[in-house]
């Protein structure tokens, strides 16, 4: 019994990345696109694929712009398609479900086919002012969405939309996460939040200096978040934090991150700054 336990742990040891067992992170640039992805806001990653999408609003957040667009890239930052889907209206936060991509526009929710890029629906949210982050829950079916205008999380499950948390501590929420059964919420505060989606009950995870933009897990309860203005900071198991990267003085964004836990890499898109950049976490 001794030798299978102690086997086990040499085993999750080896398997298991040098940072989350230390609980440190740097951040190793890597590489940077071309600037031909206008006002890039989100990235995500497709699992077990070599392929990511990145939502381009191509101009300002605001519901006049019907001009945005997504675009799908290599892991090496090469543009495979520049327009995989166009004539959106001031794309932001992505979701994957069965083969569908879910983007979120302004007031409503597009639904995406992955195999031909085509629009298949639109989903309408009423009372909408600032759609924002996506985050999925692959087993239940049901697709989650923040609006930052409205301090609200809305679901989407099978084409019907309901609310599903608002009023306090929620406020201008934006990243959205789900993991484990739980959503994790970035508020317009700078705490990250987690939310049991089936009680509503509430609980602060974290707080950092700025609203949370994107949000990725790296495992073991440990986070990477960002702030848009240009901040990029680890979340420890513990609930601390600490700041790995500042551009905001370049005027550089930092808006809603991907991540590949097969290569331990982060990509961010720098918003008016026009590319994505990978980052190698170790």
């Amino acid at each position: 019994m001794k030798k299978v336990v102690a086997a086990s742990l040499i085993s999750f040891i080896i398997s298991t990345p040098l940072f989350v067992q230390a609980q440190t992170v740097n951040l190793k640039p890597v590489w940077e696109t071309d600037t031909t992805l206008r006002t890039p806001e989100s990235v995500l990653v497709v699992p077990g694929s070599k392929v990511m999408y990145v939502a381009c609003i191509n101009g300002s957040p605001k519901l006049e712009n019907k001009s945005s667009y997504i675009a799908k890239l290599g892991m090496d930052g090469k543009v495979i398609q520049p327009k995989f889907t166009e004539n959106l209206n001031s794309t932001k936060g992505m979701g994957i479900l069965g083969d569908r991509l879910y983007v979120t526009e302004m007031d409503q929710v597009a639904e995406i086919s992955l195999a031909t890029g085509k629009i298949l629906n639109r989903y309408p949210i009423a009372g909408a002012k600032f759609l924002n982050d996506i985050a999925v829950d692959t087993k239940k079916g049901i697709v989650y969405v923040t609006d930052s205008g409205d301090s609200k999380v809305w679901s989407l499950t099978k084409g019907k939309t309901g609310l599903v948390r608002d009023g306090a501590p929620i406020k201008g929420p934006n990243g959205l996460l789900f993991e484990d059964g739980q959503l994790l919420i970035g508020n317009g505060d700078g705490s990250l939040l987690t939310m049991d989606p089936a009680t509503k009950q509430v609980n602060t995870v974290a707080k950092v200096s700025g609203g949370i933009d994107g949000i990725v897990a790296l495992g073991g309860k440990q986070y990477i978040v960002t702030e848009w203005g240009g901040k990029v900071w680890h979340v420890r198991s513990d609930g601390t934090t600490e700041l790995k990267m500042d551009t905001s003085a370049e005027k550089i964004n930092s808006a809603d991150i991907g991540y590949d836990p097969t290569t331990n890499r982060l990509f961010v898109p720098t918003f008016f700054h026009n590319t994505v950049k990978a980052y190698s976490l170790n």
